[in-house]
């Protein structure tokens, strides 16, 4: 049988790192075909060497004299930088499936390439749902191209809802571990750090989903992901809390009756059901043992504490291009905090103030996005410096 060939975007992180742990397990089945990565030349010609993939791609142009450098050993792998490139090797016509995996607003672009070059899309990037979750949605069926989730919540929704096509949804349960600070005061709040964000007690993730992890606005763009994803209204999601992590979320049908996917937490298992959907592969790694689990908690998430969630929340009610600038600002301050420039609930206090300012368009096109997303990064920006 001819091997899937799969384009990795973002292979260097934590999703693309663990969708390559996969392909190497099933070997026989997957090929890589393309890899690409920001910054990381060093671990992207690692990768290279190790999978010999057709072509490699750094976003970062700056680093393409060096990372050619790195693979002059490997002639036939084609070397390649620059956001245009990325664009364009996703269209190339062996692939089969995209791995959209790189982090932010740049994920957009080459999903909505791949996507009309009829490449199924195994969406890790849930910012490309965020910022113009109707144009990809629409785009997606006009090219009849599927989006199969991976983030671990949606492919819970995914795979609690195979079987059920002709059965509408009455609530989606999405589930939230509640982050680092999930049991902090405000006062503890005003005080926390960096390093303290970082200690995500549940999954191991890159740094800025981690840092949306803390802040839970990673739960409210999983909440706008969901809503295009599954065709809902906001009102028909709901989010708890969910310190285990086992049930990685649920859906309610109109009798009442709750499917769930359990599983432990392990982003392999949604990244290899997402490249052989329908089918279910043998897998590597630890087993849930129910027996050893003594409680499975579940609570209402605080908007006081966790204001990001409930701006997410707003930004699905005003629609338009409201969820593109809470994702821009949200980028600006990820970045300062990360930076120490700014303070963890200072985070959504420019967030705020970026969406009371920017320009609002309810009907926007991908241009509006565009421009969206530079306006409420350039305003972000302004806001953060006069903070300071």
């Amino acid at each position: 049988m001819k091997k899937k060939q799969i384009c990795i975007l973002g292979s260097t992180g934590s999703i693309g790192t663990q969708a390559l742990q996969v392909i190497e397990e099933h070997s026989d089945l997957y090929e890589v075909y393309a890899l690409t990565a920001n910054n990381r030349i060093e671990l992207l010609a690692e990768q290279a060497h190790r999978f010999r993939p057709a072509a490699v791609v750094v976003a970062n142009e700056q680093r393409y004299d060096a990372l050619k450098q790195l693979m002059s050993d490997l002639p036939d792998v084609k070397v390649y930088a620059g956001a245009k490139a990325i664009d364009e090797i996703v269209a190339a016509g062996p692939i089969n499936m995209v791995l959209t995996a790189m982090v932010g607003f740049a994920g957009l672009s080459p999903t909505i390439h791949a996507i009309r070059a009829r490449k199924a899309i195994a969406l890790a990037n849930k910012e490309t749902l965020v910022v113009a979750g109707e144009l990809v949605g629409q785009l997606a069926s006009e090219y009849h191209t599927p989006i199969l989730p991976v983030d671990s919540e949606h492919s819970a929704i995914f795979q609690s809802l195979v079987g059920e096509e002709n059965n509408p949804i009455e609530k989606i349960l999405l589930t939230a571990s509640g982050g680092p600070f999930r049991n902090f005061t405000m006062e503890q709040l005003c005080t926390v750090t960096k390093a303290d964000a970082l200690r995500h007690p549940t999954w191991d993730m890159g740094a800025k989903i981690t840092i949306d992890s803390a802040t839970m606005m990673n739960k409210g763009f999983e909440v706008i992901e969901a809503k295009w994803l599954f065709g809902v209204n906001a009102e028909q999601i709901q989010v708890l809390v969910h310190p285990q992590s086992i049930v990685h979320s649920a859906v309610q049908f109109r009798d009442g009756a709750v499917k769930a996917q359990l599983g432990v937490p392990d982003m392999r298992l949604p990244i290899q059901y997402a490249f052989s959907f329908p089918q279910r592969l043998p897998l590597s790694g630890q087993r849930l043992n129910l027996f050893a689990i003594k409680d499975l908690e579940f609570m209402e998430p605080d908007l006081q504490k966790f204001r990001c969630l409930g701006l997410a929340f707003e930004a699905i009610r005003r629609g338009g291009n409201m969820p593109c600038i809470v994702n821009a600002a949200n980028e600006i301050v990820n970045r300062a905090f990360l930076e120490d420039r700014c303070s963890f609930l200072q985070m959504s206090d420019i967030i705020e103030r970026t969406m009371q300012r920017c320009t609002y368009s309810a009907t926007p096109d991908y241009d509006t996005y565009v421009a969206t997303d530079a306006e409420a990064r350039r305003i972000a920006d302004e806001l953060l410096n006069t903070a300071r």
